[in-house]
């Protein structure tokens, strides 16, 4: 049965209604300045369950990671153990204050330092700024470090950067943005760079390559050693989209393979929350050519001890966000890896691995997969079902909601027709990702026979399919109707 939609919170409210009530006052009270009173508040009047019930059944309306499958390939919606809530809820960390003094601010800076080391041993780099608040904004980090780098050496004729068609869609917008020219290299038939292409945009004129590894299509390059090499030798630098970082944890490190500066994904790699806009963590590792560039403040600390301190590397790009980055955030990365360990760590990665090639392996006899070879950490099928030319891909996907599990990720990669990008990561048993193939089965098989129970999908859900262009065009923002 279909949830009802609540009535909004403004419909709901009556004079009088109230959801908390203030104690005496304490103090002598003072008049408030005329010059800051508005002549009305509009605000709705409710009890205390009506305000608690309310946002309960909206929050219930929503798929999440906590109550259903999400198998978002390249977007990652991992469990959030309830572990890291705990420890960044802790009363020290919580009524830490941004601008208390160093001396008083001891714990937080050692838990930073240390996850600072933890993430550049991981990936096996040199320095690393947590500042960042998200994996795009790292993004731009690197390539801003980058262009600073070139810059100190008078290096200013670089003005290209090579990006492959298997990377992530933000990377033309970070170039773009940094002042660079981006430029696209295509996949060979096996899903790595195509040499040949590369090889062309490998001279005096090249900035940088940013490359996504594993790629985009869940498959890793096996030629990163020599990509990575030919740029250096034309005196380039590499950025390494570490977005893909959870496929490759405890088994290889980007930094060993000539990666010059990447970035973190937090709610990808290390399970905190991701999604709802925020906050983000993405932090930023560089080897040591690229280190003295890292934004600042980094967290440092006396070789011989001592306190821990903030300090700006010697040529900083600057500061990019107020404040030391999403704190909470960085918690609850510092708890899961704890947590885990060294060997636990490549667990991680082994599952995340095992669990989309399991995956991949039922779902290729199903729909088709372009790649044959074995995927890393997510793969990537077509919505293309044979005797159903009608149905696309968007159709499973709202199918799929019915079923009670979100949609992988749809339409992207764009070098994939009717691309669905399904990532189950290391979180997910093995019932759960059976249970998600005969949903499919189920679904391909209403495809063939009755179309038009795909076409109108979702049916179970409070609000029908929209009209996503007319939506774009004419928002309208309100949950009624």
């Amino acid at each position: 049965m279909k949830k009802p939609i609540p009535a909004l919170l403004y419909e709901q409210s009556e004079p009088g209604r109230r959801a908390a009530i203030m104690p005496e006052c304490d103090v002598p009270e003072s008049a408030f300045p005329e010059d800051l009173a508005r002549d009305e508040l509009k605000l709705p009047e409710l009890s205390e369950p009506g305000v608690v019930r309310y946002f309960t059944q909206i929050s219930q309306l929503n798929f999440s990671i906590d109550t259903n499958f999400y198998p978002l390939g390249s977007c990652t919606m991992k469990y959030n153990p309830k572990v890291n809530e705990a420890m960044a809820a802790l009363p020290g960390f919580v009524g830490h204050h941004p601008l208390q003094e160093e001396s008083l601010s001891q714990g937080s800076l050692e838990l930073m330092y240390r996850l600072q080391q933890q993430l550049a041993a991981v990936a096996g780099f040199h320095g690393v700024a947590l500042q960042p608040a998200a994996g795009a904004q790292g993004e731009f980090t690197g390539i801003m470090m980058i262009r600073a780098y070139h810059e100190s050496r008078g290096d200013t004729d670089r003005r290209k950067v090579l990006i492959p068609d298997s990377a992530h869609g933000t990377n033309p917008a970070t170039v773009t943005m940094a002042g660079y020219e981006p430029v696209e290299i295509p996949s060979d038939e096996n899903g790595n760079v195509d040499l040949s292409a590369f090889e062309q945009g490998c001279d005096e004129t090249l900035a940088a390559l940013m490359i996504t590894n594993p790629n985009t299509l869940g498959l890793f390059e096996e030629q990163i050693e020599e990509v990575t090499r030919l740029v250096h030798e034309c005196g380039g630098l590499v950025y390494g989209d570490g977005a893909n970082m959870n496929a490759l944890l405890g088994t290889l490190r980007p930094g060993d393979v000539g990666i010059d500066v990447m970035h973190f994904n937090l709610h990808k790699t290390f399970s905190t929350p991701h999604g709802g806009g925020g906050p983000g963590a993405g932090p930023v590792a560089a080897a040591e050519v690229l280190t003295p560039f890292l934004p600042g403040p980094i967290v440092a600390r006396d070789e011989d001890g001592g306190p821990y301190y903030f300090a700006d590397p010697p040529q900083t790009i600057g500061r990019l966000k107020l404040f030391n980055g999403n704190f909470g955030m960085l918690v609850r990365a510092f708890t899961y890896i704890l947590m885990h360990g060294d060997s636990g760590i490549r667990e991680l990665g082994e599952n995340a691995v095992l669990n989309a090639n399991y995956l991949k392996s039922r779902i290729e006899k199903l729909l088709p997969v372009k790649f044959k070879r074995g995927c890393m950490h997510e793969f990537v099928a077509s919505g293309k079902i044979q005797g159903a030319d009608d149905v696309h891909t968007m159709d499973i996907a709202k199918r799929l909601l019915d079923y009670g599990m979100h949609a992988p990720t749809v339409y992207f990669p764009l070098i994939v027709k009717e691309a669905l990008m399904i990532e189950p990561t290391e979180s997910e048993n093995k019932r759960t990702l059976d249970a998600f193939v005969e949903v499919l089965e189920t679904i391909i098989n209403e495809a063939r026979e009755t179309p038009e129970l795909l076409h109108n999908a979702p049916h179970e859900m409070p609000l029908r399919r929209l009209d996503e262009v007319k939506a774009v065009k004419d928002l309208v923002l309100c949950m009624r109707g």
